[in-house]
């Protein structure tokens, strides 16, 4: 019996509340209008996607498959560059992708610091050769890759954990901001500020358009950012748990197992927290934290390749590997499709019948 069977989805500052009805057509696209399963915001149209949705970079996750089969059902998907081992693969990855799909996707960059970092200007003009029209950057400033990828014509979203660092990002001319709750996996940066709040706060700061991340794993989801001025949303975990990611079986159906409070939150006596999946890695990651220990006392324990064996073998507890709180709202392992096209349609129903009576009775 698998999990799925044992367990069976600025504009102006300070702009005041919308109220729940989110459906109608506007002047400048600020709120979604819907017709059938899709929903038009600033997001789709600046990005030329049918669907508000993302999935943005997933180390060792986001390959050529799963893209490709996010891009078919609509959404805006990520490469993630550095999960290829040199700039000449992620060429072969994006053209591979291309063999899958004729819809626009992108690459993400994740600048980190590293004793020896990856040759970042190499990936960089490996992508704007390779013609990509779209680039998600994240991790550290990215003020050398936006000014590079702009003059290329190419558009940016930054992924960020702060409202500040959404202005600053602006600042910087990208052309969107992806905004990590505390609920995210990954690293959700030091403030612990959730989504529910995070989201408006950001909307409230800056003018270009917000994909709301962290947490995010269905319809529910989609509509509340919306609701809270959001453009369009990122899915990691959600994506992680379908038929085409390219990780074993067994971490799916162990997502589908687990529940909100399955996961753990390592690194925070070194300032770099991360959310992991709880496994017997991250709990002994934990220990030695609690006992005064140092990174150099887990380096070994949270190595990437340790991760990486993780996704080939299915061997959960071999290593860390990144899952979000939104597994406690992940009940099945469909295909990309199928997910893309539940998540529309219930969220078509849920601002089209839901809150369309609620706003009536009014």
């Amino acid at each position: 019996m698998t999990g799925g069977e044992r367990k069976a989805t600025r504009r102006g500052r300070h702009r005041p509340p919308q109220g729940p009805a989110l459906v109608g057509p506007s002047a400048d696209h600020t709120e979604p209008h819907t017709k059938g399963s899709t929903m038009k915001t600033r997001f789709t149209e600046l990005f030329g996607v049918e669907h508000p949705i993302t999935m943005g970079g997933m180390q060792a996750v986001g390959r050529a498959e799963l893209v490709a089969a996010a891009a078919n059902a609509g959404c805006l998907a990520f490469l993630s560059a550095l999960t290829q081992p040199t700039p000449a693969d992620l060429m072969r990855e994006i053209e591979r992708t291309r063999t899958l799909t004729d819809k626009p996707f992108g690459v993400n960059l994740t600048i980190l610091p590293t004793i020896t970092p990856p040759p970042y200007a190499e990936y960089r003009r490996a992508i704007i050769a390779a013609g990509i029209p779209v680039v998600e950057t994240a991790g550290a400033n990215p003020a050398e890759h936006v000014e590079d990828f702009k003059a290329h014509g190419i558009r940016v979203i930054h992924k960020c954990t702060a409202a500040r660092h959404a202005v600053k990002a602006e600042k910087l001319g990208v052309d969107a901001v992806s905004i990590d709750g505390f609920e995210c996996a990954g690293h959700p940066g030091e403030d612990d500020i959730p989504a529910l709040v995070l989201i408006p706060s950001t909307v409230d700061k800056i003018s270009i358009p917000v994909v709301a991340s962290g947490g995010i794993a269905d319809a529910r989801g989609l509509v509340a950012a919306l609701a809270l001025g959001a453009d369009a949303v990122n899915l990691g975990t959600r994506f992680m748990c379908t038929a085409e990611a390219t990780i074993h079986e067994r971490v799916k159906e162990a997502i589908v197992a687990h529940d909100e409070t399955s996961t753990d939150l390592i690194f925070r006596s070194f300032r770099n927290t991360a959310r992991v999946a709880r496994n017997a890695v991250s709990q002994r990651v934990l220990e030695i934290e609690r006992q005064g220990g140092t990174f150099d006392d887990v380096r070994d324990l949270v190595a990437g390749a340790r991760g990486r064996e993780v996704y080939a073998t299915g061997d959960i507890d071999h290593g860390i590997w990144w899952a979000s709180t939104a597994q406690g709202l992940i009940h099945d392992i469909p295909t990309v499709a199928s997910l893309v096209d539940t998540v529309m349609k219930e969220a078509t129903a849920i601002v089209g019948d839901r809150l369309t009576r609620l706003a009536q009775a009014v």
